[in-house]
């Protein structure tokens, strides 16, 4: 039995994941401040609230792990424009110090890391050595992937120069039941409003296109790469390959949900604060963790939409 320390384990990814790892024997402990989660983690799991820039807390926490795994971070567009400098400090310093609890009693540790680091990199498809292209640092929409680059930066050079067991992975639009729309995720947002027969609501043509990859999915490449011996000091993506343009999901929401919902077309202006920008697509390689690992993403769109429906459907 491994015992797993999982901060940021009461959110999204984090409640699937514990899911897993509980169910074949594992101890979890659920370190989160429930600031973007739902409630509390259910009772097979060992649940502290707290923040990972409590020091003191974390340490204590680390000490009696056997392997952290770090996805405590600020999420969502929108929430990140809202409070950018919220979001630079906890995800910079609480990365940093969780590496540094883990350097201090030699844990192995887990970094969740976004596709957000490549910016507005429109290259198809990305790889992990793909480069970074950002906008003006003086707009907030980029403070995300500049503090997600920082993360990655110091969990490697603490894996080079200090040999800590240092595992990284980016996430590419991860859906799926439990996710909250709030923070600006569109396929949870237009399938609560499909729901409803209330418009669904897209910001400028709609033509941008994303690659939506089932949570399931996500976790299932998540364990295997901290089960790996083959994968310290490696960062992968994790994604689905597979775009669609926003129109189109819409389309396809309305279709299988059967709803009355009209699409209407708004400017980013009215969605977002000053110092948003979008792009146009950003599409995963993932083919290192297909060579290394033999994960690719199974669950197709239909399905996951059909999730997110019955999930919402309860909700609403």
């Amino acid at each position: 039995m491994t015992r797993y320390l999982v901060t940021g384990g009461a959110g999204f990814i984090g409640t699937h994941l514990c899911d897993i790892l509980v169910s074949r024997g594992d101890q979890i402990v659920v370190f989160d401040d429930l600031s973007t989660s739902n409630s509390e983690p259910d009772a097979r799991f060992e649940f502290v609230r707290g923040s990972i820039l409590n020091r003191r807390l974390l340490e204590k926490l680390v000490k009696k792990s056997d392997h952290v795994i770090n996805l405590a971070a600020a999420v969502g567009v929108l929430n990140i424009l809202e409070h950018p400098l919220d979001s630079l400090v906890r995800n910079i310093s609480g990365t940093h110090e969780v590496l540094k609890a883990c350097l201090k009693y030699s844990k192995p540790v887990f970094i969740a890391s976004s596709s957000e680091i490549y910016g507005k990199n429109n290259s198809i498809p990305l790889s992990e050595e793909s480069d970074r292209i950002l906008g003006s640092p003086l707009l907030s929409r980029w403070s995300y992937s500049e503090a997600k680059a920082v993360d990655e930066s110091l969990a490697i050079f603490y894996h080079r120069e200090q040999n800590l067991e240092v595992r990284i992975a980016r996430f590419f639009n991860t859906v799926g039941p439990g996710q909250l729309g709030k923070y600006g995720m569109v396929l949870p947002r237009l399938v609560k409003q499909a729901l409803r027969d209330e418009p669904l609501t897209i910001y400028g043509d709609g033509l941008q296109t994303r690659c939506f990859a089932h949570v399931k999915d996500v976790v299932r490449a998540i364990v295997l790469i901290i089960d790996s011996p083959f994968t310290v000091g490696e960062v992968f993506n994790i994604g689905n390959d597979r775009q669609i343009t926003i129109l189109e999901l819409a389309k396809k929401i309305v279709e299988l949900t059967n709803s009355k919902s009209k699409i209407e077309f708004f400017p980013y202006s009215e969605a977002y604060p000053k110092g948003f920008e979008d792009m146009l697509r950003r599409v995963p390689d993932t083919s290192k963790i297909y060579k290394m690992l033999g994960w690719s993403p199974s669950i197709e769109l239909e399905q996951i939409i059909r999730d997110v429906v019955s999930f919402q459907s309860k909700k609403t």
